[in-house]
């Protein structure tokens, strides 16, 4: 295929150099490879004056637009210094080699990774507030991927000789059902742990891939699972993750008063805890059928895939039996539980800055 000016995944680094040099309007060299993705590259270079900058080049074009919308959205992240729509490329702020939320999490400093879990649960209820009622700032409509992903839960268990259990449908109809849900808010996407800086003027996030606005309860259903799309997942003590979720419904609340009602509130967090395992179970089952895999490839201490999806069946179904809801759900769930009892795995242990 021919190189184009307008298909970063073939851009070279001398491609991205130049273009990011001219939409920034100066001279760009020394460019460090920060490791980027499958969707994009992502370079620390040096300004002609000598400070650093951060260039990312995306592959595809709704997700650089949901970047820089993002970006453009709020102050929360990197500063977006240019972009530029043809290469599908963003020049930002440069947030330097601070610790993030996972490093204190499989740390052992218990009381800053507390610390940390908290900022980290209040910082999104407050940009939540900051940008309620804003989605038409966004060049890109959000991307709704819930209903897509619970579409295809029938599939996913009869591969595995799960019977689907009646009820079933309406289950998914309810789940679903978060994409349209009123309570929009803000989000990068992606708030995992190693997403989010520890800098001297706070946490900040700095993966914007997918931003856009959902369901206040996907968000808020992070710090129960805890953090339902990541790798870097081992066990909260439950009194943390109550402190961190009641960190981020103390700031909402603001923009949704409704959300203080339990009855609103609590079914909205079990059914984004569905929608996220269920999910992740699609993607995770596949990968651990003959043997079982690390979450992180290099990052130390491990858990495994087998470990967390064993144990977020577990507690999910749990959940869902004493709120008495979705029990179709629930049946799935113990039924996963069953079929996979030969995995025999331990179970999953506490983060290391709270195992002690």
């Amino acid at each position: 295929m021919e190189k184009t000016e307008s298909s970063p995944e073939l851009m070279e680094t001398a491609e991205i150099l130049a273009a990011a040099s001219a939409a920034l309007g100066t001279q760009l060299s020394d460019p460090v490879d920060l490791g980027g993705s499958k969707r994009s590259t992502v370079l620390r270079v040096r300004t002609a004056v000598g400070d650093t900058v951060v260039v990312k080049a995306h592959k595809e074009r709704a997700v650089y637009a949901a970047e820089a919308g993002g970006l453009r959205l709020t102050d929360l992240g990197p500063r977006l210094l240019a972009d530029d729509p043809a290469h599908r490329l963003i020049v930002m702020e440069d947030l330097g080699d601070a610790p993030n939320l996972a490093d204190l999490l499989l740390g052992g400093d218990e009381k800053r990774a507390r610390a940390a879990l908290i900022e980290w649960a209040a910082t999104y209820g407050r940009l939540a507030v900051q940008t309620v009622g804003r989605e038409s700032e966004l060049e890109e409509p959000s991307e709704a991927w819930v209903a897509k992903e619970m579409a295809k839960l029938p599939e996913f268990l009869d591969g595995l000789g799960v019977a689907a259990p009646p009820g079933l449908e309406a289950d998914v109809e309810a789940v679903s059902a978060l994409d349209h849900d009123r309570f929009r808010v803000f989000s990068p996407g992606d708030i995992c742990p190693d997403n989010h800086l520890l800098t001297a003027e706070g946490l900040r996030p700095i993966d914007f891939e997918g931003a856009g606005f959902h369901s206040v309860f996907l968000d808020a259903s992070y710090s129960r699972m805890p953090f339902g799309s990541c790798w870097c997942v081992f066990r909260l003590p439950k009194s943390f993750s109550m402190e961190a979720e009641r960190a981020y419904r103390d700031e909402v609340v603001k923009a949704y008063p409704e959300l203080a009602d339990d009855r609103i509130w609590r079914p909205g967090v079990r059914l984004a805890s569905v929608a996220f395992v269920m999910s992740m179970a699609q993607l995770l089952v596949p990968a651990v059928q003959e043997e079982d895999r690390p979450m992180h490839r290099s990052r130390m201490p491990e858990s495994s895939m087998r470990q967390v999806l064993r144990y977020r069946w577990e507690v999910t179904a749990t959940a869902l039996e004493r709120a008495g809801e979705l029990p179709a759900t629930a049946g799935v769930l113990r039924a996963l539980l069953g079929a996979t009892t030969h995995w025999q795995t331990t179970d999953l242990p506490r983060y290391p800055a709270f195992s002690g």
